[in-house]
């Protein structure tokens, strides 16, 4: 096994929810053999208050959690990734930077939970965050540093047709 540490950014157009509880996720499941980020196309700029709420309830770390554009991720110093996650299907379906070092993309979209409103909005968040959970969970049973790329995006791919699937991309490239 590789002392490697992977970066993986989780992109959606608003980075208020879904990116968000990837990334947090993969901090506290892969922690030493991955870092995560989340951006947006267009962040709202604060984090939806149910996913912190639902995240803290569940004894996640919230700080530093916020809502930030993929430009942050351009810069010179910017971490380069290794793998990049669209879970929304509006920010799987725009054009993208070009990212520094060709990472491997894959769509992973679910429903929006700050899209449902009321009573139900909590379900929603939790439903999202077990779909997250259980990719993330796959995603790190893979065992990277023996696989080639081609098996790799496959993989990826696969995890992304997973429960609570929303739009599945044909396209080589998330």
């Amino acid at each position: 096994m590789s002392d490697k540490i992977y970066n993986v950014l989780f992109l959606c157009t608003g980075n208020s929810a879904r990116s968000i509880l990837g990334e947090a996720l993969l901090n506290r499941d892969g922690k030493g053999r991955f870092q995560a980020y989340s951006a947006g196309s267009r962040p709202k700029g604060a984090v939806h208050p149910m996913a912190l709420d639902v995240l803290a309830g569940l004894g996640f770390a919230t700080d530093g959690l916020r809502s930030k554009s993929w430009a942050e991720f351009a810069w010179p110093d910017a971490p380069v990734f290794d793998f990049i996650f669209t879970v929304c299907d509006n920010a799987a379906h725009e054009a993208c930077p070009i990212w520094p070092g060709h990472p491997m993309t894959a769509h992973w979209g679910i429903g929006d939970p700050a899209a449902v409103e009321g009573e139900t909005q909590r379900n929603a968040f939790l439903y999202a965050l077990h779909c997250l959970q259980t990719r993330i969970a796959q995603f790190l049973d893979l065992p990277i540093d023996t696989m080639d790329d081609a098996m790799i995006r496959q993989r990826l791919r696969a995890i992304g047709r997973g429960e609570g699937a929303t739009d599945v991309l044909d396209a080589e490239d998330a």
